[in-house]
């Protein structure tokens, strides 16, 4: 669904991180934020400008309410639906951005590298309140960045009545989707989309799994854009096995199925496994499917099949107005169980706050399934380098999928991205 846009808006980050700074201070927003909803005016003075995606402007503001009241401030939440993170890096250069700003977790490097954000400051019992994947996803260069409150994976979804059963393995799960599509129950034997330009976030679970990797390790650990891996032996092989699943081979893995029909099909019963993420479970019920949740399988004697992990989070802006009051709006008021739970509401995203998911999962067992299914899964890689990953893993996947030499597409892909990264 909405991941088809990553490549884009990342690539566009990338090329904005070169160019920030020499933005004419009389550049505007590519959008700007709609009318605000603000808390009243109280007795302290000073305003504190949070901006923030559509799902979440409603549920932020009784709490901007409360939280402006306690001290004494005017809170305007303000809505920003396009270009979110181009549109906050911009207005922050040209000293129009807001105090707050609420995104997701891998735009941190881009941010960090433009000067748009501050570290977050935590309590060591604060930090413990979350998810460690949730912490770890927010941590760049050993500082964390922002204040997460909810978590994101895909796994894979099945429909009951066709599949009752996890597949322990890739192979298990492919042989049945071919023996229902045999059998003229289903359409597809998997409903996951590739589309015309490939798309690396859904596939990445099946590509690791094949032995694939991105980046290799700095000495701390984290992802080295000077090591880019797309053209390494080993992700060579998984091209391979993704070539295998594709329209020459098992049928699997499919061109036409993209990010605005792959969930329609599952729905319809068209078939029997979907690989998606929570955003898809509305679409899902609305067709009555009967579903279960798990982990995406691996291949058999593969690697783990783990999928990347998304944060959504508040960032402190660096060149805000009123940094310390944003700070503490930040580490100590949205941190709270009342503020995720409301949150979830409005987008039903598993929560970061422990507390606030042994709540959610008492009434929607989904959002633990999901946590499960990403408990192995990878941060998406936050460094700014990864906006040049997205566009050439998915020419490569595009290529393999309809027949493509694997050699060729793995090696073209590590080329395009060593080229953008001048590595």
């Amino acid at each position: 669904m909405r991941k088809r846009a990553l490549g884009v808006a990342a690539l566009a980050t990338l090329a904005f991180a070169a160019t920030a700074c020499g933005s004419s201070p009389s550049a505007s927003p590519t959008a700007a934020p709609s009318a605000s909803a603000s808390a009243p005016a109280a007795a302290g003075g000073g305003t504190l400008v949070i901006w923030a995606d559509p799902l979440r402007v409603k549920p932020l503001q009784p709490f901007a309410e409360q939280f402006g009241t306690e001290n004494g401030v005017t809170v305007e939440v303000k809505e920003i639906s396009k270009d979110n993170q181009m549109t906050f890096l911009t207005a922050s250069q040209q000293g129009s951005g807001p105090d707050v700003m609420i995104g997701a977790h891998d735009w941190i490097g881009n941010l960090v590298q433009n000067g748009a954000i501050d570290p977050v400051t935590f309590t060591e019992e604060q930090k413990a309140s979350f998810s460690p994947k949730a912490i770890q996803a927010v941590t760049f260069d050993g500082q964390i960045y922002g204040a997460p409150y909810a978590l994101e994976n895909i796994a894979l979804i099945r429909n009951t009545d066709l599949a009752p059963d996890a597949p322990a393995t890739i192979e298990d799960m492919i042989a049945k989707g071919k023996e229902l599509k045999e059998a003229g129950k289903v359409k597809e034997v998997l409903c996951i989309p590739v589309g015309q330009k490939g798309d690396a976030f859904h596939v990445y679970p099946i590509f690791a799994s094949g032995g694939g990797a991105l980046f290799g390790a700095t000495a701390s650990g984290d992802p080295d854009p000077k090591q880019v891996l797309l053209g390494s032996e080993d992700s060579v092989k998984a091209f391979g096995k993704l070539k295998d699943l594709g329209e020459k081979g098992d049928g699997a893995l499919r061109t036409s199925l993209t990010n605005e029909n792959y969930i329609v099909n599952f729905a319809g019963g068209k078939c029997a496994y979907l690989v998606s993420g929570p955003w898809a479970i509305s679409e899902v019920k609305k067709g009555g499917i009967k579903y279960d949740i798990s982990a995406v399988p691996a291949f058999k004697d593969g690697k783990p099949a783990t999928p990347f992990v998304g944060v959504q989070s508040f960032f402190v802006a660096s060149k805000g107005k009123n940094k310390a009051l944003a700070q503490e709006f930040v580490a100590n008021y949205v941190t709270n169980k009342d503020v995720a739970k409301a949150l979830y509401d409005a987008d039903p995203r598993p929560p970061a706050l422990t507390a606030a998911l042994e709540e959610v999962q008492a009434a929607d067992p989904d959002a633990a399934k999901f946590l499960d299914a990403g408990k192995d899964g990878m941060p998406m890689p936050a460094i700014p380098e990864m906006a040049a990953i997205w566009e050439p893993f998915g020419i490569a996947e595009n290529a393999v999928v309809r027949g493509g030499d694997a050699a060729k597409a793995a090696a073209a892909a590590q080329k395009a991205i060593d080229g953008a990264l001048k590595n």
